[in-house]
């Protein structure tokens, strides 16, 4: 069991009674900086490469091209944090999404070239995974598992309020005032602050420790975190639960704004209203969930609040607008605030898979993250297949279902009884000592 030791600070001791591990705080932190430069570009890059001559075609390619890299990358995280230790991969991913920044501010786009930026934007995308999902993996493999909820929720509350919500706020704020390219200039340095608060003021050792068999047998080390999808089923039941997780959020934003706009005539601030009821209920309920699900159960949390409560959501997201329209707008903003409220839920399942492994937590990682990366395209592939066919109720009751899928497969996510009575132990410590 990782081990903590006893904040002696006051300040240690209030960032511990809130569910955040003193030792990491500043990777919290850095976590948010970061990722609110990342996101800074979400809302506006991709309408401002079209203005500039470049096709939807295009854009679409650039932006798959990043997907793919930020998918593969996220599997890596805990592969190689198992190889080289967690500081190493964060340094990696910091590293990369400066370096590659700066290729495309300063080479790729003043010479408006699709293959320049296909190189450097594309790549770029190994940044942010590597470095926030290295942090993830450095955060389950020492904080007490008594807290590791309420750590997992801290990092869900940092990841998603930084990328897009914060990032979005400051891009709304800058481009009126020095334009789109000026902001993603102030992106990389939000970037780099991010990663020097992060890497330089965690103290804790246990990131600069990779695997004892790393060094004799790197390939077997990287690839242990998918061969052990069928040496731990459950591991491979895992992945699956998160791959559906956000499927559905990103299939919603390929079919929902047509179908609110043009089919329901919502107007698109209206449809925004909602996209923002979504993010800002996910963003607060990612840290609730992560604190309540330490009291009450990691996978009842996910497998009831998430699986079954997705699908009720679901549901609601599509009756609300259809059946009320746009001028009452409440009951579909309070569908969209729910969704995003359920979504959350599925927080908890970041502190349970390490468990499902405790001998190789970086694989099972490794592995959730590959979750996390196929459901990027398994969303939108649904819109693809269904909506031709069964229109968008077709695709809404889909993403239902899966939704039920998950939740019966998080039923069979159970711990050992000997490691679950010590998590309940740790627990009841962690309890006793608030």
């Amino acid at each position: 069991m990782p081990h903590e030791e006893r904040p002696r600070s006051a300040l240690g001791r209030f960032l511990s009674r809130i569910g955040i591990p003193p030792a990491l705080a500043w990777g919290f932190a850095g976590v948010l900086i970061f990722m609110t430069g990342d996101g800074v570009e979400s809302g506006y890059l991709s309408p401002y490469l079209v203005s500039m001559g470049f096709t939807e075609h295009d854009v679409a390619l650039l932006f798959t091209i990043y997907g793919l890299s930020a998918a593969i990358a996220a599997w890596l995280s805990g592969a190689l944090s198992d190889l080289w230790g967690a500081r190493r991969v964060m340094l990696t991913g910091l590293a990369i999404w400066g370096l590659l920044q700066v290729g495309f501010l300063l080479v790729a786009l003043p010479a408006r070239s699709l293959p320049l930026m296909l190189l450097f934007y594309g790549i770029r995308g190994f940044g942010y995974p590597l470095f926030a999902f290295g942090f993830l993996v450095w955060v389950v493999t020492t904080v007490n598992p008594g807290r590791l909820g309420s750590a997992v929720g801290w990092f869900w509350f940092c990841f998603t309020g930084g990328m897009p919500t914060l990032g979005s706020v400051f891009a709304g704020y800058t481009i009126p005032h020095i334009g789109p390219i000026a902001t993603l200039w102030l992106a990389l340095g939000l970037v780099m602050l991010g990663g020097a608060m992060a890497l330089g003021g965690i103290r804790e050792k246990h990131g600069n420790v990779h695997a004892a068999t790393a060094d004799k047998h790197p390939l077997k080390t990287l690839f242990a975190s998918l061969s052990i999808a069928w040496e731990r089923p459950k591991v491979g039941l895992g992945c699956i639960v998160r791959a559906i997780d956000t499927s559905a959020e990103f299939g919603f934003l390929v079919c929902l704004p047509l179908y609110f706009m043009h089919d329901l005539h919502f107007s698109l601030g209206q449809w925004l209203l909602v996209l923002q009821a979504i993010f800002i209920s996910n963003v607060i309920w990612n840290l609730l969930f992560g604190i309540l699900s330490d009291w009450l159960s990691w996978r009842g949390t996910v497998m009831l609040g998430g699986g079954v409560g997705s699908a009720i959501s679901t549901l609601l997201l599509y009756w609300c607008p259809t059946h009320f329209g746009p001028g009452h707008m409440l009951p579909t903003l309070f569908a969209g605030a729910l969704y995003g409220m359920t979504l959350a839920a599925y927080v908890p399942l970041s502190a349970l898979m390490p468990y499902l492994a405790p001998d190789d937590k970086p694989a099972a990682m490794s592995l959730l993250n590959l979750g996390a990366g196929a459901s990027v395209w398994i969303g939108p592939a649904i819109v693809y297949l269904f909506e031709p066919r069964f229109g968008i109720f077709g695709v809404m009751v889909t993403y239902a279902g899966i939704y039920l899928l998950s939740a019966c497969l998080a039923w069979f996510l159970t711990l050992d009884p000997a490691l679950q009575a010590e998590l309940d132990r740790s627990r009841r410590a962690v309890a006793r000592s608030k």
